[in-house]
């Protein structure tokens, strides 16, 4: 036979949804803080198979999701490239740069775990290449 509702029994169902409620809300405004914290200009250089690369990367946040560019310079030669498919899931970001190697498009996916002044980088370069690298906060 059913248990008869009681005030204490609706009493602690309110508090686990409060509860439930409120951890949900935190975990969200954990999401949104990351993705402030990722919004401006964060440079990077590193050295891959093709000599120093030197990259300012230009992030915007809306949410989960990210926008921006990366203004690049390699051997000398300058070039400027609008980030795709960008993610910010908690700690953790990701885009996809496409670079002209050779006269081929050849797509770069960045993964990057997000810290106070910096990201630590993988990046993978088509079938060519994994790199490591960490970009810091511009002043």
């Amino acid at each position: 036979m059913p248990q008869p509702i009681t005030s204490n029994s609706t009493n602690v169902l309110m508090k686990k949804a409060a509860i439930l409620l409120l951890s949900g809300l935190t975990g969200l405004l954990a999401c949104a803080v990351h993705a402030a914290d990722l919004v401006g200009q964060w440079r990077a250089e590193f050295d891959t198979q093709i000599g120093i690369q030197k990259y300012v990367f230009t992030l915007q946040a809306d949410g989960d999701k990210l926008t921006g560019n990366a203004a690049a310079e390699v051997n000398g030669q300058k070039h400027e490239t609008e980030l795709k498919e960008g993610q910010v899931e908690g700690d953790t970001v990701s885009f996809v740069e496409t670079a002209n190697i050779q006269n081929n498009d050849v797509r770069i996916q960045y993964t990057g775990k997000i810290g106070t002044n910096e990201i630590a980088f993988t990046r993978v370069v088509g079938d060519y290449a994994t790199e490591e690298f960490k970009a810091t906060r511009a002043q």
